[in-house]
């Protein structure tokens, strides 16, 4: 049953279009990741999901509640954490979360049990008396993520969850994401631009470039479009003709002496492909990534870090003038 619907959900800011007819639909219980570039309208569609934005076409649907008719509904069927730090550094974590709480109007006999079980799924019982300005990054992205279930959403919404984290920080993250869902059954939209974290926690993945989403799908799904595994070969001749009567390469890409190979069935099928070359200098295996699938329907690669893109500051300029 599907606890996040899309229907042909627009965002336009003057003649840019942040997102364009966006139709999906989340089931309830799902992980669905949103993949694409900064600037892509990721944050834009979170935005609108949580009545934050007003659509300028079409709609969406929370819990059963109509995103433009219903907005109240929707904010108390929903958590979200957004990429930039909210919580207050000059109050304590345990402070944050019962002034979260409290807007919420969670009864008094509940918040102090509700707290608690939040604090303690994060990992931050032991520092909740602590100021938050003495927190790090880590921390304070779960302490949010703590605030943010307070009230038992039915979704919950992670906007770039792991941004600014190191490798270590964003596969904590990771662990406390997937427990959460796990623990509390909780429906989660997730946006990214990091490969590896949609394909480590999605259910499904939709793929989005310049307001659209190109493909949805599962993760394993996605690489099994490219048909294989990628074989690089560099080589002084390249047998294009003998290659394409292989029925096991899938796809083809020449550059000058190096050619990139799409392979059914790497592990069985390269020993007799290395015999179709001469001479060969070099040679690199590796499994289809989400960021091939990306460049297959995009035409470009994500860029996996990088500043807000000059979209990104025009979407900014705009919302700060509405």
């Amino acid at each position: 049953m599907a606890i996040v619907q899309a229907i042909n959900l627009t965002k336009k800011y003057g003649k840019l279009t942040a997102v364009e007819t966006l139709n999906v639909e989340i089931d309830e219980g799902e992980v669905f990741g949103l993949l694409g570039p900064n600037g892509a309208g990721k944050t834009t569609i979170i935005k609108m999901f949580a009545t934050l934005l007003e659509p300028t076409s079409g709609t969406a649907k929370i819990n059963g509640f109509d995103v433009i008719k219903q907005p109240a509904k929707v904010r108390e069927s929903i958590g979200i954490v957004f990429q930039e730090p909210s919580s207050d550094e000059l109050l304590t974590g345990y402070e944050n979360i019962k002034l979260y709480a409290m807007m919420y109007g969670i009864p008094k006999d509940e918040i102090k049990k509700g707290i608690s079980e939040a604090l303690e799924l994060v990992e931050l019982t032991n520092r909740k008396d602590d100021l938050v300005r003495t927190y790090s990054g880590g921390m304070r992205r779960r302490l949010e993520i703590a605030r943010s279930l307070i009230h038992k959403p039915k979704v919950l919404f992670l906007d770039e969850p792991t941004l600014g984290l190191d490798p270590a920080g964003r596969e904590k993250m990771w662990a406390y994401i997937s427990q959460l869902v796990e623990e509390l059954k909780m429906t989660v939209l997730l946006t990214t631009h990091y490969m590896e974290e949609a394909d480590t926690l999605a259910d499904r993945i939709g793929i989005i470039d310049q307001g659209k989403i190109v493909v949805v799908d599962t993760p394993k799904a996605l690489k099994a479009t490219l048909g294989g595994d990628l074989v690089t070969i560099n080589a002084s001749t390249i047998p294009i003709s003998e290659l394409e009567k292989l029925k096991y390469v899938k796809k083809i890409k020449q550059e000058n002496h190096k050619v990139i190979l799409t392979i059914e069935n790497v592990s069985r099928n390269l020993q007799p492909l290395l015999k179709v070359f001469g001479k060969i200098d070099s040679v690199e295996v590796r499994n289809t990534t989400l960021n091939d699938v990306f460049l297959s329907f995009t035409g470009k690669r994500i860029q996996e870090e990088g500043k807000s893109t000059w979209f990104d500051k025009i979407i900014q300029e705009s919302t700060s003038r509405a």
